[in-house]
């Protein structure tokens, strides 16, 4: 076998790899009842409900956040995020949590945020809770 030949081969074993685990990682949107019914990873997008407590002790458990959000359909429920709280998040405008249901409680590894800019007539800016290059 020629050696231009294998190395065409190792490439296409590489790229299916490649797309095998993109769609390995990929969460699909929900809201929460879809999210509680799922046993799968799922994006859940919605708004910060402001009147309710977001808890935050560094001290004790630095990569635990908790807060309340309501989701595009109305339904509001408790989000806990396991990483620290974003910088700005009471001035988030959207919020996408990606995670899975335990119990009562939609569990997220990461979120991304909408927050007003003042750079761009307040349209709003997207940010992640952790540097998604690392994870």
């Amino acid at each position: 076998m020629k050696k231009s030949h294998l190395a065409a081969i190792v490439l296409v074993l590489v790229a299916m790899a490649s797309m095998f685990s993109l769609l390995a990682n990929s969460a699909t949107d929900a809201n929460f009842a879809e999210a509680r019914a799922s046993q799968d990873e799922v994006k859940v997008s919605g708004t910060l409900v402001k009147s309710k407590p977001m808890e935050y002790d560094p001290i004790r458990d630095p990569n635990k956040f908790s807060f309340y959000m309501l989701d595009k359909n109305g339904t509001e429920n408790k989000v806990i995020l396991l990483d620290t709280k974003p910088q700005d998040f009471e001035r988030t405008q959207e919020i996408v949590a990606i995670g899975s249901f335990q119990e009562n409680d939609f569990v997220a590894k990461k979120i991304l945020m909408k927050c007003p800019s003042k750079y761009n007539d307040g349209r709003g800016e997207w940010t992640a809770s952790d540097d998604m290059a690392s994870k």
